[in-house]
């Protein structure tokens, strides 16, 4: 995998100085001392209240220097990629913040940080500075383990310490509160991809269709792997296994986060779903889905559950500052749902029949369903492949409404085809076909025939579309013949489709369409598919 980086080694150093700037002037600062002392800290810190320190390796952003601000950390300590920072850089944090209030030491359960946070501890007590140190291992991926990992929940073990310091409190009301959040808060997490580290070779274990329960969030082994089904079965999974770890007395506080390259799409549905368990039906505060404590580039998320009583609910909910990565706890609430209100004065016709009609549209619509496989393979050549499967949808859609359609009332019956497919089709194309639709209905309304009215919608679509004969699109096969079927009927209609059809293929600029970001070798010989998808549909109203 590639990285944006200048060098492997010097990633953490070289990015230290684009956070700090990111936050904006006077709000963050880092101490001089790169490479080997590299702490983001509060430019407006006074000293005035107790000082909430974090840290460890880097690679896992937000965490932990996005959360340096007013009502989260003091200050954070970055060690390399995956790294424990060095006893002297997190000595030098605290002593760069601590003052008679004391400093809080907030610290992820691995070796690593044990040691080094806690010998920095020991070196600033003698020093004659107050420091207490709350280790977190909220992870319940391993249930035996003597040592459980401190993951994604030590977030809310900041928000609470930050927002309790922020407040004034003191070192011990800080660290009591702290400790209550890291004894009961639980997390649990799975992964499709391993973190890919800057200059070494990815580690791939997984294979297609599996998912890794509890890897770990530098890419250590889970402990289960799994195949991979539709997302809510593997998120009551996780569900279950932490609502049988959590207090089971009590509301929850549920933080969904992304492990560095879940689209928010998937961890959006993972949020729906989690909240139609027994765990999320127990969830008061929700914070995410949102990158929060990452793995690099990992393909995968996490949930932490912490019980909640009044006092970590005021916490949770007091304002930070907006600058800083921590999106904030809201209120937890089903999807609202509204009417769609009706359309003043546009009153659906009655449906009614015609059967030379309903035999027109049951060819045009079949015709687009037996051209599918054809249309998205030519759209594959100059588009996003799914042309054919868009105009397939529509016609699907036209044969479930047929009985409902007014047939014998052409310009009612278009206006309802316009309804339909500015509804039911997505992208371009349905809007595009709803403008052809609206415009033939408004002049069969005012009279005009079948090619008068549908020549109408086709310059009504080139208007609103930007595009006309030349551009290489539907309008090459379909505006000669609409102008045909005036003067020749169906049979001269199919015949000036196919002719336009057929030309678009010697086209080799388009300049209109999704084509229109293609290059010409690749255009070259390639019929247009909206034009060919015209050609058919004109040839099977000929029949």
């Amino acid at each position: 995998m590639e990285h944006f980086v200048n060098a492997p080694a010097d990633a953490v150093v070289d990015g230290l100085d684009g956070v700090v700037v990111a936050a904006g002037a006077g709000r963050l600062a880092r101490l001089d001392g790169l490479p080997d002392v590299k702490v983001v800290v509060r430019a407006d810190w006074q000293r005035d209240r107790v000082a909430v320190v974090s840290g460890g390796g880097s690679g896992h952003e937000p965490a932990h220097a996005g959360f340096v601000g007013p009502g989260l950390l003091t200050a954070a300590v970055c060690g390399d990629v995956f790294a424990s920072p060095s006893v002297e850089a997190v000595l030098a944090a605290i002593r760069a913040v601590t003052g008679e209030a004391g400093c809080l030491l907030v610290v992820k359960n691995y070796t690593g940080d044990r040691l080094n946070f806690g010998l920095a501890a020991e070196r600033a007590k003698a020093l004659g500075l107050r420091v207490e140190v709350v280790v977190v291992g909220d992870d319940v991926a391993l249930p035996d383990v003597a040592q459980p990992r401190g993951v994604a929940g030590t977030l809310f073990v900041h928000k609470t310490a930050g927002a309790l310091a922020e407040s004034g409190a003191d070192l011990e009301a800080v660290r009591s509160a702290a400790q209550r959040v890291a004894d009961s808060v639980r997390t649990l997490g799975v992964a499709v991809t391993g973190a890919a580290i800057p200059g070494r070779p990815v580690e791939t274990r997984l294979g297609t269709g599996e998912a890794e329960l509890g890897l770990g969030i530098h890419g250590e082994p889970g402990v289960e792997v799994l195949r991979l089904g539709p997302v809510r079965d593997l998120v009551a999974r996780i569900a279950g296994d932490l609502g049988a770890r959590v207090d089971p007395g009590r509301p929850l506080a549920l933080l969904v986060n992304d492990l560095g390259s879940a689209p928010l799409l998937e961890t959006a549905i993972v949020l729906r779903e989690l909240l139609a368990t027994e765990l999320g039906a127990r969830a008061e505060l929700l914070v995410g889905p949102a990158p929060l404590m990452t793995s690099l580039g990992m393909k995968g998320f996490s949930v932490s559950a912490l019980p909640l009583d009044a006092g970590l609910r005021t916490a949770l909910l007091a304002p930070v500052a907006a600058w800083t990565a921590w999106p904030g706890a809201r209120s937890v609430a089903p999807a609202a749902v509204v009417a769609v209100p009706e359309s003043a004065g546009h009153e659906v016709a009655a449906a009614s029949d015609d059967a030379r009609t309903r035999a027109v549209l049951l060819a045009v619509c079949g015709a687009l369903v037996a051209a599918e496989a054809d249309l998205n393979a030519l759209d594959a050549k100059v588009g996003d492949g799914d042309t054919g499967s868009t105009l397939a949808g529509a016609a699907r859609r036209v044969e479930a409404e047929l009985d409902a359609l007014p047939l014998a009332d052409r310009a009612a019956l278009l206006d309802r085809l316009s309804d339909v497919l500015a509804t039911a089709v997505g992208g371009s194309s349905g809007v595009l076909l709803a403008v052809l639709c609206a415009g033939a209905s408004a002049e069969s309304a005012r009279g005009g025939g079948v090619a008068a009215a549908l020549l109408a919608g086709a310059e009504a679509m080139s208007r609103y579309g930007g595009a006309g004969e030349g551009d290489r699109t539907m309008l090459d096969a379909l505006l000669p013949a609409l102008r045909s079927l005036a003067d020749g009927g169906p049979a001269a209609a199919a015949e000036a489709a196919r002719k336009g059809a057929d030309a678009t293929a010697g086209m080799r600029r388009a300049r209109a369409g999704r084509s229109s970001y293609v290059g010409e070798a690749h255009l070259d010989g390639v019929a247009d598919p909206g034009a060919e998808a015209v050609a058919r549909v004109f040839a099977a109203v000929a029949g």
